[in-house]
């Protein structure tokens, strides 16, 4: 939202206000904040009092490590709901907290970041650096808060008319030579994001247009901060794109809050994020197991659904979940909750009989409730449904016929959509993929909790939806063994996993596309995602080049699923059943069948990556090498936990090209090793890519031959060495989420003898 024609002059009627100096500063009781009030004119003078407006900027200490800062114009204009659920594990305390004044500055430090208010000079003049000075992280300097009246008011009088003018709010912090940008969702552009104008406001639309179904207000900076801006509304970011030394965050309102996050790490970072909004829930082993579904708009029926796994079986190709896709209802009945019993006659039966083929069974539901269906009555007569300003249910024709919203403001509301839910677990369903809910109207409609920003619930509802499906998940199951698979996402959903990226296009593009989204949803505190494997935006399905290329991409995300749009992406239908070595059935094969090995690993990587607010895959390279300076710019890379880089293949020639950090990196499929840091090239057939093993790594792999994602973690198990050091541990975790044991490398770099592995084999890399 670009308010200024240079930097000297505002745009064609509109009005601009900056704060121009630190007036006065004044400390909270608790001695934990600090309130600067900033004229937006130069005071030499009392008289330069009059007539002008000011700025109040909030300066606190929430947290060791975080800063908050919070701009108001109005302090009397009202701060409606919903506001972002912060602190879900209770606020830590502030306990390194000091305010120090002198006649020409006063700092709050809080932990190891601190901000310094110069006051003895006119110009407005805040930065922000790490309390030990080892580094300046960023700065609101001249002209860099203030607010923006559309159309400009001729004189104070006329903001009697507020309504009728758009007023913003903006920030500018500094933006350093050679900084870059990561994060902001799953977002599918550029990985780093400076020179980009972004709108967080979640769309629907595909993610190849530059907007996201996942838009979530945080970033990373690569000086060694990150930005959580504290409000669900929809917010402007100019990334060195408007003025190119700034970062300008804009959000329509009276105030703007964000809070500064300091590091130094990246990982450090999302610790403290997570502090702020949630670590991401823990899921079970069961869901790693690789997944199929229906296609989102095939025609299917039961018979289809029995073709599609045994075709999997009989070709040696493991199932962990089947998901019904869309049309397991009635078409113009999304979303009844009711199987089309003309095409799945007694689902509850075939879910039983499915699941002697597969582990689980998961459903796509949407928050959209069709008129065609009678569930719409049923819901509309009891106010269950969101409504307009004149009380007209709020309908459309998008995706179904007359769709009603429903509105989870409405305790009752939640109470009866929690019920329909117990129909499905009662039939057998043991997961929920929430489908949808990122198109949510904010014009001319009022919730059942009327108070509420219908503006901000254009996000909000995301976390809403999937925070009421996956309670109802956990109250079913158990608090550790709840799944879904989120589309729709905002702050604080990563609380709720799995979330799956989604509308990729089926091109190599497509693929490359989804990997920058992933990464970039990753460095929001995810630590799981999937990705739809073959890419499902548009009715064609991919070459069978590319279509191996992605199992081999997708089988290594941390959770995995064949999705398509007009028909299921079973291998056999991309490449006519091609029953070769290289054919898509062996190739699909052989990717699951590592997947199965690599459980050990890949799980207690899981348990860990909850815990520090880490994404198990994709991992940006950026967070385990955050001094080289390469590993900022890698967005065709990953790393599965913190050991296993992935370098997916994007070429038909099977040719590649990766970075690889400072030290030794083992080939995992031919053991042979190569000296980082540098660029290496290389050429794979279909069933290999570049995988390479970090040194000082204990792996654990299943045995040879293991199908399956859920077995004992400690027995019949390979663990491998690769160039460990004495002293090196590892924890392993076992299938239920408990401490297995601790593997540790002796003095004489062998593995110490461990009494909880059973038939294991010792393999030295």
């Amino acid at each position: 939202m670009t308010f200024c024609e240079s930097n000297m002059f505002a745009g064609e009627d509109k009005g601009l206000g900056y704060a121009e100096e630190v007036y006065s500063i004044s400390t909270r009781e608790d001695g934990k904040a600090l309130s600067l009030l900033c004229p937006t004119k130069k005071t030499f003078d009392k008289s330069n009092s009059l007539n002008i407006a000011t700025l109040t900027i909030d300066i606190g200490a929430p947290f060791d490590g975080a800063i908050s800062i919070e701009t108001t114009h109005w302090l009397g204009a009202l701060n409606p709901g919903p506001h972002f659920d912060l602190y879900p594990a209770d606020k830590p305390p502030t306990s390194d907290v000091n305010i120090l004044s002198s006649d020409i500055l006063t700092t709050i430090s809080s932990g190891s970041i601190s901000a310094t208010i110069k006051t003895d000079s006119s110009n407005f003049d805040i930065r922000f650096y790490a309390t030990d000075g080892s580094k300046q992280l960023t700065s609101l300097l001249n002209r860099s808060v203030g607010f923006a009246s559309v159309p400009s008011p001729r004189n104070p009088v006329q903001t009697g008319h507020i309504r009728n003018l758009q007023h913003s709010i903006f920030t500018q912090t500094g933006l350093s030579v050679g900084e870059s940008i990561y994060g902001l969702g799953e977002r599918s552009g550029a990985f780093n994001k400076v020179g980009h104008s972004i709108t967080l406001w979640n769309a629907d639309g595909g993610i190849s247009r530059g907007q996201a179904y996942n838009n979530i207000p945080f970033w990373i900076s690569s000086r060694g901060y990150g930005i959580f801006i504290d409000t669900p509304d929809k917010i402007e970011l100019e990334i060195g794109s408007g003025r190119c030394s700034r970062v300008r965050t804009t959000v329509e309102g009276q105030r703007l809050k964000w809070y500064i996050l300091h590091g130094p790490s990246p990982k450090e970072i999302l610790q403290k994020y997570c502090i702020l909004t949630g670590q991401p829930g823990n899921i079970p082993s069961w869901s790693f197991g690789p997944g199929l579904s229906t296609g989102s708009t095939a025609d299917y029926d039961e018979v289809t659904v029995k073709s599609l796994v045994e075709g999997m079986k009989s070709r040696d190709i493991s199932v962990g979940t089947f998901h019904f896709d869309s049309f397991w209802m009635k078409p113009f009945h999304w979303c009844d909750f009711v199987f089309d019993i003309e095409k799945f006659p007694d689902p509850k039966a075939q879910i039983a009989h499915l699941k002697s083929s597969v582990d689980k069974v998961c459903v796509s539901i949407n928050p959209y409730l069709s008129q065609a269906s009678p569930v719409f009555k049923l819901a509309a007569s009891r106010g269950y449904l969101l409504r307009r300003k004149n009380g007209d249910i709020f309908q459309t024709d998008h995706w179904q016929t007359g769709i009603g919203i429903v509105d989870f403001t409405n305790p009752e509301a939640v109470e009866w959509y929690v019920s329909c839910l117990q129909e499905l677990f009662d039939s057998g369903v043991d997961a929920i993929k929430t489908d949808f809910g990122q198109y949510i109207p904010t014009e001319d409609v009022e919730w059942f909790n009327a108070p509420l920003n219908p503006k901000k619930m254009r996000n909000y509802y995301a976390f809403l939806y999937t925070k009421i499906v996956y309670e109802a998940l956990q109250d079913q199951f158990g608090e550790n063994e709840a799944v879904l698979f989120a589309r729709a996402a905002s702050a604080g959903t990563q609380r709720f996993p799995v979330h799956c990226g989604s509308d990729c296009e089926p091109t190599p593009e497509g693929m490359a596309e989804s990997i920058r989204g992933g990464l970039s949803l990753g460095l929001c505190g995810y630590s799981f995602w999937s990705v739809d494997i073959g890419g499902s935006i548009s009715a064609g399905s991919p070459p069978p080049w590319l279509y191996k290329r992605w199992l081999a991409f997708g089988l290594l995300c941390s959770h995995s699923r064949l999705h398509g749009k007009t028909s299921s992406p079973v291998p056999w239908m991309i490449d006519g059943d091609d029953e070769s070595a290289q054919g898509c059935s062996k190739i699909l094969s052989k990717w699951t069948a590592l997947r199965a090995r690599l459980m050990p690993y890949l799980f207690s990587q899981a348990q860990e990556s909850v815990t520090a607010g880490l994404p198990l895959s994709l991992r940006a390279m950026l967070l385990e090498f955050p001094d080289d300076p390469t590993c900022w710019y890698l967005d065709r890379q990953f790393m599965l936990g913190e050991s296993i880089l992935i370098a997916p293949v994007f070429e038909e020639s099977g040719e590649v090209e990766f970075y690889l950090p400072a030290g030794r990196w083992t080939n995992f499929f031919t053991n042979k090793v190569k000296e980082g840091p540098g660029w290496f090239k290389e050429q794979h057939e279909f069933d290999t890519l570049p995988m390479y093993v970090r040194e000082n790594t204990i792996l654990v792999l299943g045995k040879w031959g293991e199908r399956r994602t859920v077995y004992d973690y400690s027995k019949s198990v390979e663990v491998c060495l690769y160039h460990t050091r004495p002293g090196t541990k590892s924890t392993l975790f076992g299938c239920e989420g408990e401490v297995a044991g601790i593997l540790e490398v002796g003095d004489d770099e062998h593995l110490v003898d461990q009494e909880f592995l059973q038939e294991l084999s010792i393999l030295v890399k």
